[in-house]
């Protein structure tokens, strides 16, 4: 029988049972893929990660992210955690951890930036892998089919629905009012037929809503339920894809920068801060360890 550590932390949150839930196995040596598919189940959190050393000697540790049905190239609020969890430990694989990490991941290098409260880690700034790529338009009625929604509650005005990624792709849509996005539903076979219509590399349609609030300001909700996650708290990669598509939609030629509000409606609020400088996008937030034990495998 192996014994693997584990901890979790909640990601994108300032108090323990907000934010969203992420188990780290801080050494993932000696389990296979389907191991770590199996844990991720277990887990039931809309990801876990898995540390290994890294190939190239110049990088921090290879990360690989699971949601509970498959594995994934790139996900926000994981490399956020991981960091915060691996920050915490005086050493990784014989070297002694540092305040910049990089992490080989299926989508590229993922850098990142521990942040520090009175000298202790308290969360992290990742960047992401890749530039904006902004895929095919999306049918409002498509939209709001998954949604349970009506197609008159999903705006136009200033972007169609339309699919955006910086390592995973969402398919990302502004709402009229709170009221519309507090009322959506994922509706499971609508997901299936829109994954039909607008199959991608990683077969799995997710979708990203979002209200703007105010200057700066937006709340959103994430639904992947053909990834077995109905309704996901805080999704670091879809804030970034919504900060370069925002960021592009405003033409913004000096630093661009959103805070997004997340999880509300689930009560496990969520604040991510995404940022467009430098042609680069960087998603930022705090966490709070909650548990660690041991898996037996």
């Amino acid at each position: 029988m192996k014994r693997v550590a584990f901890e979790t932390v909640d990601v994108f949150a300032e108090r323990r049972f907000g934010g969203n839930p992420l188990a780290v196995v801080t050494d993932a040596r000696g389990l296979s893929a389907a191991e770590m598919q199996a844990v991720a189940r277990e887990f039931n959190y809309s990801e876990s990660t898995f540390v290994l050393p890294p190939e190239d000697s110049a990088n921090t540790a290879r990360v690989r992210i699971f949601t509970p049905t498959n594995e994934v190239p790139f996900a926000g609020h994981p490399n956020v955690g991981t960091a915060f969890v691996l920050g915490r430990l005086a050493s990784l694989f014989g070297r002694a951890t540092t305040e910049v990490m990089r992490f080989e991941e299926d989508a590229g290098i993922v850098e990142v930036s521990l942040v520090r409260r009175a000298g202790e880690v308290a969360g992290a700034r990742i960047r992401a892998p890749r530039t904006l790529a902004l895929g095919e338009e999306i049918a409002p009625g498509v939209i709001a089919a998954c949604a349970s929604l009506s197609a008159g509650d999903v705006a136009v005005e200033r972007h169609k629905p339309i699919v955006a990624s910086v390592g995973l792709p969402f398919a990302v849509a502004e709402l009229h009012s709170l009221d519309a996005l507090g009322r959506a539903t994922p509706d499971t076979a609508a997901f299936r037929a829109a994954e039909r219509l607008h199959h991608n590399e990683h077969d799995r349609f997710s979708l990203f809503l979002y209200v703007r609030t105010g200057a700066g300001r937006v709340r959103a909700r994430m639904f992947a339920p053909l990834s077995n996650v109905p309704e996901d708290p805080a999704t670091g990669s879809a804030s970034a894809a919504l900060a370069g598509l925002l960021a592009r939609l405003q033409r913004a030629e000096a630093a661009f920068q959103v805070t997004i509000e997340q999880g509300v409606e689930m009560g496990r609020p969520s604040v991510i801060e995404a940022s467009v400088e430098n042609g680069h996008i960087f998603v930022a937030g705090a966490c709070v360890p909650v548990m660690h034990g041991m898996l037996m495998l």
